[in-house]
């Protein structure tokens, strides 16, 4: 009944109402609004015209932006609703804003893709918008069944997504698999969660925190429950011995619906994780950081060692994308070593995630527009890009230099916190872990170089020196990606301070 009266209050006509604060939740009014008009726009725009109904999204997802740049110039502080449970602050505007920017770049790059294919074009947007709303609503969540529902509500759309290519072999397998796997480790992560419930008697992961720093030793159900808890996650960000489902379902999905999953599905995993774990088991370190620490270690080898031996590119970017989640699994491994060591993981989780997010979309940006062209994803058909695309060729070997961590582009800004996150814990454990994710780096470079020498080098297999025609959408999409990516390697104290209002609260 405490929880309940924190929840709700009395009116004066003696009634409980929820206390809502309504600009709070503008983001994911205006998002729910969109949804239901592409919806409804959709029955009445004739299928010649569909490319409306997909404008119409990206100018909704746009205006849901609005809210967020309101409330972050406010400055209101942080913002509680529902006793804790669904919380506004700057951790939660700033991946706000990165999940709506993704999903109107991936728009951007499926405008095209889906009008030339045989899709349906009006039920793609509205899949994509739901799947959205969800990670909007996961920035937000600290509470176990906000945490829960949030999860759900992007992955079911996903699911869908990724089967879009009805006709496709492939695209089924990769539909199927990705439904089957996610319903168990969401049936296991859910099991976990069920555990901290009986031992705490909340699911608010402010109180649940307080509960358990206050019993000191971990006890054995609440070893089990993270366990749980920590593997369901693992499954979602493609973490090794989870990740077998993501090279399938990458290859397999629309190229937009691969860029989707490898960033914003990764994205809202790993902020989840950063909730409940920061938040309502920092006390527990002992048990998740040992486990992140393993996680980390196999995904970077596994996922980089694997890469090595690929010939198709999105299946390349697939053990690419493993081996970025053991990257970013590294601050998470070493982050209850001191108060500084966690300060500096938050940081680096952060700021990896950002700018992880604008140099993969802008590969598989760049894969969509030579497929227009070489009908291909095979790497061998990117030889000599450079004699007929030299402007796809630049923006390719600027994105796969960064996911090496070459400077000055972004990617090494990010690969450098995240080595500041393991060398501030000083434990043996954290500097084994940044040895090894060094030289993992190393290891990465040769096949993201071999895709910069197959282009630069290697002769045009088919002799076609026809010019790359790139839609003025997909060509926005490049720019907007390329330009982050960029920047952030030029002037990295602007993504640095921005990184630095991530730093989660413990409410």
């Amino acid at each position: 009944m405490l929880q309940l009266a924190s929840i709700i209050g009395a009116t004066g006509d003696g009634f409980l109402r929820p206390v809502i604060d309504y600009h709070a939740f503008a983001p994911e009014i205006v998002l729910v609004s969109v949804i239901c008009l592409v919806l409804v726009v959709d029955l009445f725009v004739p299928e010649d015209r569909k490319v409306i109904v997909t404008n119409l999204a990206g100018v909704g997802v746009l205006g849901s932006l609005i809210p967020i740049i309101t409330l972050a110039v406010n400055d209101g502080g942080t913002r509680t609703m529902f006793g804790g449970a669904y919380v506004v602050d700057d951790f939660s505007l700033v991946f706000k804003g990165l999940f709506i920017a993704t999903g109107y770049v991936v728009l951007l790059m499926s405008t095209n893709y889906v009008a030339d294919g045989d899709y349906y074009e009006g039920e793609y947007s509205f899949l994509l918008l739901a799947s959205i709303l969800g990670m909007v609503v996961m920035s937000s969540s600290r509470d176990l069944i906000t945490i829960f529902v949030a999860l759900e509500m992007l992955s079911l759309p996903a699911y869908m997504l990724a089967g879009w290519r009805k006709r496709d072999l492939k695209s089924n397998e990769a539909a199927l698999k990705y439904y089957l796997l996610g319903v168990l480790s969401s049936a296991v992560m859910l099991y976990g969660m069920s555990l901290v419930f009986g031992i705490t008697g909340t699911t608010v992961l402010a109180d649940i925190g307080a509960q358990l720093s206050q019993q000191g030793n971990t006890s054995p159900l609440i070893t089990v429950a993270l366990l749980m808890i920590v593997l369901g996650f693992a499954f979602k960000v493609s973490a090794v011995p989870f990740h077998f489902w993501a090279p399938d379902t990458y290859e397999g999905s629309p190229t937009p619906v691969a860029a989707f999953l490898s960033v914003a599905s990764k994205t809202a995993g790993f902020v989840a994780l950063i909730q409940l774990l920061y938040v309502g088991f920092l006390a527990n370190n002992d048990v998740w950081g040992p486990l992140c620490w393993v996680l980390a270690a196999l995904s970077m080898t596994v996922g980089n060692l694997i890469a090595l031996r690929q010939t198709n590119i999105v299946r390349m970017l697939a053990y690419s994308s493993i081996a970025q989640a053991g990257y970013i699994l590294v601050p998470f491994a070493v982050a209850g070593a001191n108060g500084d060591a966690l300060v500096t993981a938050q940081k680096a989780t952060a700021l990896y995630l950002l700018v992880y997010t604008a140099m993969n979309l802008g590969a598989f940006a760049v894969v969509i527009a030579v497929a227009r062209k070489t009908r291909s994803g095979e790497i061998s058909s990117y030889g000599g890009l450079f004699t007929y695309a030299p402007g796809l060729t630049l923006l390719m070997s600027a994105f796969m230099f960064s996911l090496a961590g070459i400077p000055p582009l972004g990617g090494w800004f990010a690969k450098l916190f995240m080595f500041s996150a393991a060398l501030d814990a000083g434990t043996g454990a954290a500097i084994v872990l940044a040895v090894i994710a060094g030289v993992n780096s190393v290891i990465a470079l040769f096949y993201y170089a071999s895709i910069a020498r197959e282009m630069w080098m290697s002769p045009v297999p088919d002799g076609d020196v026809t010019p790359i025609r790139v839609p003025p959408a997909l060509a926005t999409a490049l720019a907007i990606t390329v330009i982050l990516t960029v920047a952030v390697g030029i002037y990295p104290s602007l993504f640095g301070d921005l990184a630095d209002v991530t730093v989660l609260a413990r409410l």
